[in-house]
């Protein structure tokens, strides 16, 4: 009977151990910083660092590995980023944030550094960074026992290394890993990986794994477990599991069993897999009978997160049920976008009004936290530039938010397809620069929850039937308390580009962060260009830089989108909206308005506004008045077209 108690409870415990050992969040390992040569406060090469580690995390290989370089000569700067091999995309993601945002903490001002976590390292530095050998500044980290039979002990661990580099060395461009266990007859069994930059050839990438692995004997012959890390390959192995089981390829037996015992490990799995599926559908049965047994799902929401400041209650009064919401979409079968958090559907309820309904899908960025907080969020929020949250609903793995319906979508569908913009007059853009900016302030001061949205941009600004401005995707939005002015993250989220560049190089988050969002957004509404980096001749800049440059150097129609210059719009107020944009991305926190400020400003001609510096990151130089910008205008009618280098 026991036997049987032990093989029923087997597969749900190691279950749960599996789950348990996913979650562990990447410790912190070590960092090295090259003091032997370290760059200047706002020099160029501080200019292209911030530029190389803003963009890194978007130049994945697909795999685990990142490579971005940008400059010249000696302000060049190479950046490479590696994930190990188990790792998912979304905790990959996350660690290779915190990386970016500590190591710049650690290493203020040197030229060169490294920054390893127990599931990625970071490297920058103004020499190649692809290119093998490189220095061996080898880190060691062992534990401190020491096996009872050393000769035992690496008899095991010899053999499984050397079959993990044969594995890793042979893959391919994208990805070198490999990882699997060995038995032990005191610790039971062996666990290890062994990893390489991708870039490596299999030559290369077996010399440099050898050589690590060799450096076992001469320093820590017999510990039981332990690490050695270069950039170009790492291994790990300990006497208990720490990987990501669901990741790793299924371990080769060992070599040297008889006929006799592989039967039984045979007919043991076979055992132990019908049970296993007996179990399953025993727990599936029960969990069927439950839930028709009751006639709602119990409440999502009973209690706010810990990590929220003030208490906004419970919104189960917009709970819909799935059926219900699921007949107005007829089955979700008309989808009318995708976002972040999944596809948006058309519906309509019984009442008659029109809704749209996101829908989470399993490979979303977002999740059930970024759920809960839209909803948390949302339902407590009233104002005519916000988009208002109907509902949400929630049955086992579906999770669905029901929003107003707005037939005209998301301002990037306008202000990007050249056959949309041309129906975007600059009294439309006005009327929505200006609609953004009153749900901002709404945001941060009027509402009794003071609100930090942290992702602002054009696909998050949706327009109604009359083209009004309404801020949607609280996804990320973070609560303050009244008195609070400014919150610190190790983990950004956002969208690369309209961060502000305190928040992504430091985590500093406040309201200011999104009025530099807005100011990019103002910039995308003259210009018809979205935030990305341009080729302009033998430079790369850009909107900030291009849009700095124009006004800079009196020429203003470069910047302002064609569409513009017919019709009756009014050059003052374009002009003004410029002026206005070029404050609000400052890079200094406190020369940026707020946003009760950036409406006096729009609205008020009387109010003579202060002359802005360069954007952030960009060097400082003189300015010409607003007048420059007229004169200029009225010379020229071309905008100058650049080439699309790589942001998107």
């Amino acid at each position: 009977m026991s036997i049987l108690v032990l093989l029923f409870w087997f597969p749900l415990v190691y279950i749960y151990l599996i789950n348990t050992i996913s979650l562990v969040q990447s410790d912190f390992v070590f960092n090295r910083c090259d003091n032997s040569l370290n760059y200047t406060v706002n020099s160029t090469y501080q200019t292209n660092l911030y530029a190389t580690l803003s963009t890194l995390p978007t130049a994945n290989s697909g795999l685990g590995f990142f490579n971005f370089s940008i400059g010249e000569g000696n302000n060049t700067v190479h950046s490479i980023a590696l994930c190990r091999g188990d790792v998912g995309i979304e905790a990959c993601g996350s660690c290779l944030s915190d990386s970016i945002v500590n190591l710049q903490k650690l290493c203020p001002n040197q030229k060169e550094a490294v920054i390893s976590y127990e599931i990625c390292l970071l490297q920058y530095s103004n020499n190649a960074l692809l290119e093998y050998p490189q220095t061996k500044d080898y880190f060691f980290q062992f534990n401190l026992e020491i096996a009872s039979d050393i000769n035992e002990f690496n008899a095991a661990l010899r053999p499984l290394m050397d079959e993990l580099i044969g594995t890793a060395a042979a893959g391919g461009p994208l990805l070198k890993f490999a990882a699997g266990n060995r038995i032990v007859p005191v610790y039971t069994r062996i666990y290890a990986f062994v990893q390489c930059s991708p870039y490596l050839t299999e030559q290369q990438c077996s010399e440099c794994l050898e050589d690590e692995i060799s450096q076992i004997v001469h320093h820590d012959n017999g510990k039981i477990g332990g690490k050695i890390i270069l950039p170009t390959c790492n291994f790990r192995f300990e006497v208990y599991p720490f990987l990501n089981e669901s990741n790793v390829p299924t371990p080769t037996p060992p070599p040297g069993k008889d006929t006799k015992k592989k039967t039984r490990n045979i007919v043991i799995l076979i055992v132990v897999t019908i049970i296993v599926v007996i179990v399953i559908a025993s727990l599936y049965v029960f969990m069927r009978l439950r839930k028709k047994s009751k006639q709602t799902s119990p409440p999502l929401f009973t209690r706010v997160d810990q990590s929220e400041t003030i208490d906004i209650g419970s919104p189960e009064s917009l709970r819909y049920n799935f059926s219900t919401i699921k007949d107005a979409t007829n089955d979700f079968s008309k989808e009318i976008g995708v976002g972040g958090f999944g596809p948006v559907y058309w519906g309509k309820l019984g009442d008659g009004r029109e809704v749209a309904v996101k829908r989470l899908s399993e490979d979303s960025g977002q999740g059930e936290l970024e759920f809960k907080n839209e909803v948390l969020l949302v339902a407590k929020l009233q104002h005519n530039n916000l988009v208002r949250l109907l509902g949400f609903s929630i049955e086992e793995s579906e999770r669905l938010l029901i929003y107003e319906y707005l037939p005209n979508a998301s301002l990037d569908k306008f202000l990007f397809e050249p056959t949309k913009r041309a129906s975007l007059d600059w009294e439309k853009r006005y009327n929505i620069i200006n609609g953004v900016a009153k749900g901002l302030l709404y945001l941060h001061e009027d509402s009794r929850l003071k609100i930090i949205h942290r992702d602002l941009k054009a696909s998050n600004v949706l327009l109604d039937a009359e083209m009004n401005a309404k801020i949607a995707d609280f996804g990320i939005a973070k609560l303050f308390k009244p008195e609070e002015t400014h919150g610190n993250t190790s983990r950004i989220v956002g969208t690369y580009g309209y961060m502000a560049p305190e928040y992504v190089m430091c985590g500093q988050f406040s309201t200011k962060s999104d009025v530099f969002s807005f100011g990019v957004l103002v910039l995308e509404m003259v210009t018809g260009q979205k935030r990305q980096l341009f080729r302009n001749g033998e430079n790369i800049e850009d909107l900030l830089s291009f849009a700095w440059n124009s006004w800079n150097n009196g020429k203003g129609s470069d910047m302002i989108d064609p569409v513009l210059k017919t019709g009756s719009s009014s050059l003052h107020n374009i002009i003004r909206s410029i002026h206005v944009g070029l404050l609000c991305v400052q890079e200094n926190v406190i020369d940026r308005p707020t946003m009760a400020m950036v409406i006096l400003m729009l609205n008020s001609l009387s109010i003579t506004l202060p002359v802005p510096s360069e954007p952030a990151s960009f060097r400082q130089t003189n300015i010409n008045p607003e007048r420059l910008l007229l004169q200029e205008y009225t010379s020229s009618t071309e905008v100058v077209i650049l080439e699309t280098l790589i942001y998107q």
